[in-house]
C-alpha cells in the first residue's frame, strides 16, 4: 500500500518527491532537453572557477546550489542519463560530508527549526506505523521527507550571508525562467491555443506520450467546458499551482537587488525579472498565485499607503487580472470552491477519527471516501495526515521562521551596530575584511522575506504543500539574516525553545479552531 502512497507523492496534488518525480524522465524523451545538458555543465563550471576566483564561496556552497537546481529542475533535465545513477543521492551525501566540519557552532543547533525538521521527520514515520500499521512503511517516510528538510540546514550552513542568498534567488530566477522559456516553447510552437494538439486531440493519442512531448503543460477545461494549457514544471514544481506558488514567493525576493537611484540596474535586475515572472505566472492560470499577489500587494503598499488605498490598489489589480482571463475561464468565489471545503471537512474528519498520529503521510486520497483528491490546504493536510503530533512541530517551523522573519523587519526591534570582523574564508587572508550589515539593510531584507513568507502561505492554503523545500529554504534565509543581525549586536536573541514550544502548542490549537470555524461559517452560508 505504501507504494501506492509514495507513487502519489510524486503525481499528485499532495507532498511530493522531489527526486523521483516520473515527468522528470518523460521530459528526457523530448529532443530539446538535451539542449540544457550542455547549459547546466556551465553553470557547474561557472561555480567551480567561482571557488577558485572568490574566497568567499566555498564548495558546501556551490553543492548546495547544485542541488537546489537539481531538486527544482529534476536529474533528468540536468544530467540526462546520468540519472539513473542517483546524482542527486550523491550531491546530498558529498554535501553532508563537507558540512561536518562546519555543524559545530552554526545557527542548525540554536534554532527551534531544527528540532522542527527532526519532530516532523518522526511524525511522518509514526504516522505510517500507527495510521497504516506498517512498519517498513514507516522507514520509507524518511527519503521522501529528508530531501526537501536538507534546504533548511543547507541554507542555513553555506549561504550565510547576503551576497550568498542573492546567488540563491538567482538560482531560483533561472529556474523559473527555463520553465517559462521551455513551456512558452510549446505554447507557440507545439500546441494550439484552442484545441489540445495541433495533430488531433489529447483523448486521440496516449496521454503518456503527449505528456513526453509537452512535460511543461498541462491540459484542463475551464468552466466553459473550453480547453486550455497551464504551464508548470516538473519535480517539485510539476503541478501549476507549485510552480506558481515558487514566482509569487520569488517577486519580492527579487528586490534584494533594488538599489535607489540606481536606475538601469533596477530595470536590469529587478523590473524585467519580475515582468517575466508575472508572465510565467499568467501562463500557469493559478488562482490561488493570483490570490497570494494580490496579498503581498496589500501588505507591500499598506506599509507606504495604509490600508485602505492598498485594498483599492489589490482589488484593481485584481479586476484587471480577471478582465486578462489571468485564470484562464475559471472562477473564483465561495461556490466555486465548494469541493475545496468539502475536502477540508473531510480532513478535519480525519483529525478526529486519528488525532495523535493522523492517518498516515500521503495517506489522505486513500481515506478521503474514493474522492480520488487531496486536500488542497497545507493545514489539513497536515493535521489529517500527521494529526495533532505532526501538526504541532510544523507549527514549530512556522511560528519561529515568521516570528524571526517580522523581528528583523521591524525598525523598533532592529538597532544600529559597529563593524565587525567577516567570518574565516575558505582561504585564510593575511587580514580580514570588514563587513557592516546596517540597520536599513536587515530591515529590508526582512521585509522581503515577510513578503516571500505572505505568498507562500496564502498561496499554500489552496494547496497541499505542506512539506515542500521552498517552506523550509525560506526558514533558512530568514534565520541567515537573523544570525547576521544577532552577531553584529542588533536585535535580541531568539525566542527561547520552552516558550516557542508552548507558543506551537497553541497556534496548532487555535489553527485547527479556526479551520473548524471557517467550514461552519460557509456551511450556514450554502
Amino acid at each position: 500500500m505504501f507504494s501506492s502512497v509514495a507513487e502519489r507523492l510524486a503525481h499528485t496534488d499532495s507532498v511530493q518527491d522531489p527526486l523521483h518525480c516520473r515527468t522528470g524522465y518523460a521530459a528526457l524523451k523530448s529532443n530539446r532537453i538535451y539542449a540544457i545538458h550542455g547549459a547546466g555543465a556551465a553553470i557547474w563550471v561557472i561555480l567551480i572557477m567561482s571557488v577558485t576566483f572568490n574566497q568567499a564561496i566555498t564548495m558546501g556552497f556551490v553543492l548546495s546550489i547544485l542541488y537546489f537546481v537539481t531538486s527544482y529542475l529534476t536529474p533528468p533535465v540536468l544530467f540526462g542519463p546520468l540519472a539513473v545513477y542517483r546524482i542527486e543521492l550523491i550531491l546530498a551525501i558529498a554535501i553532508f560530508v563537507i558540512s561536518i566540519p562546519k555543524l559545530r557552532g552554526s545557527i542548525i543547533l540554536k534554532t527551534p527549526q531544527s528540532l522542527a525538521l527532526i519532530g516532523l521527520a518522526f511524525a511522518g514515520s509514526l504516522s505510517i506505523l500507527f495510521g497504516m500499521h506498517w512498519v517498513a512503511g514507516a522507514v520509507q517516510v524518511f527519503p521522501v521527507f529528508l530531501p526537501c528538510a536538507y534546504a533548511y540546514f543547507l541554507v542555513c550552513l553555506h549561504c550565510n550571508s547576503k551576497k550568498k542568498l542573492q546567488v540563491v534567488v538567482l538560482m531560483l530566477l533561472f529556474v523559473c525562467l527555463f520553465v517559462i522559456s521551455h513551456g512558452y516553447y510549446d505554447l507557440r510552437h507545439g500546441v494550439s491555443q484552442s484545441g489540445p494538439v495541433q495533430s488531433g486531440t489529447t483523448e486521440s493519442v496516449n496521454s503518456y506520450l503527449w505528456d513526453m512531448e509537452h512535460p511543461y503543460l498541462l491540459e484542463m477545461k475551464n468552466d466553459a467546458g473550453e480547453s486550455f494549457y497551464r504551464l508548470k514544471g516538473q519535480g517539485l514544481i510539476n503541478d501549476p499551482n507549485d510552480f506558481g506558488q515558487v514566482i509569487v514567493c520569488l517577486i519580492p525576493l527579487l528586490f534584494i537587488f533594488w538599489r535607489p537611484k540606481k536606475m538601469l540596474r533596477n530595470i536590469v535586475f529587478v523590473v524585467l525579472p519580475v515582468c517575466a515572472l508575472l508572465f510565467g505566472m499568467y501562463l500557469t492560470h493559478s488562482r490561488g498565485a493570483l490570490l497570494a499577489l494580490m496579498a503581498i500587494m496589500i501588505v507591500a503598499a499598506r506599509r507606504r499607503t495604509g490600508t485602505l488605498p492598498a485594498l483599492l490598489i489589490a482589488g484593481g489589480v485584481f479586476v484587471a487580472a480577471m478582465s486578462l482571463n489571468f485564470t484562464g475561464g475559471r472562477d473564483i468565489s465561495a461556490n466555486a470552491g465548494s469541493d475545496r471545503t468539502a475536502l477540508w471537512s473531510a480532513g478535519l474528519q480525519m483529525l478526529k477519527s486519528h488525532p495523535l498520529f493522523g492517518v498516515g503521510f500521503g495517506n489522505f486520497i486513500d481515506n478521503c471516501d474514493h474522492c480520488g483528491l487531496t486536500a488542497h490546504n497545507s493545514l489539513v493536510i497536515c493535521a489529517a495526515e500527521l494529526g495533532l503530533f505532526g501538526l504541532f512541530f510544523w507549527c514549530l517551523f512556522l511560528l519561529s521562521s515568521v516570528r524571526d522573519a517580522l523581528t528583523i523587519a521591524s525598525p523598533a526591534k532592529v538597532s544600529e551596530a559597529e563593524p565587525i570582523l567577516s567570518e574565516k574564508d575558505f582561504f585564510p587572508l593575511a587580514t580580514k575584511e570588514v563587513k557592516v550589515v546596517d540597520k536599513a539593510e536587515v530591515n529590508h531584507l526582512g521585509r522581503l522575506l515577510v513578503l516571500s513568507f505572505t505568498g507562500f502561505l496564502v498561496a499554500g492554503w489552496f494547496l497541499s504543500r505542506t512539506y515542500v523545500m521552498t517552506f523550509f529554504l525560506l526558514g533558512g534565509a530568514v534565520e541567515v539574516v537573523y544570525e547576521i543581525a544577532l552577531r553584529q549586536g542588533m536585535i535580541a536573541p531568539r525566542l527561547r525553545l520552552a516558550r516557542a514550544l508552548s507558543y506551537s502548542g497553541g497556534l496548532a490549537v487555535l489553527l485547527v479552531l479556526l479551520m473548524y470555524i471557517l467550514l461552519r461559517t460557509v456551511n450556514l452560508m450554502h
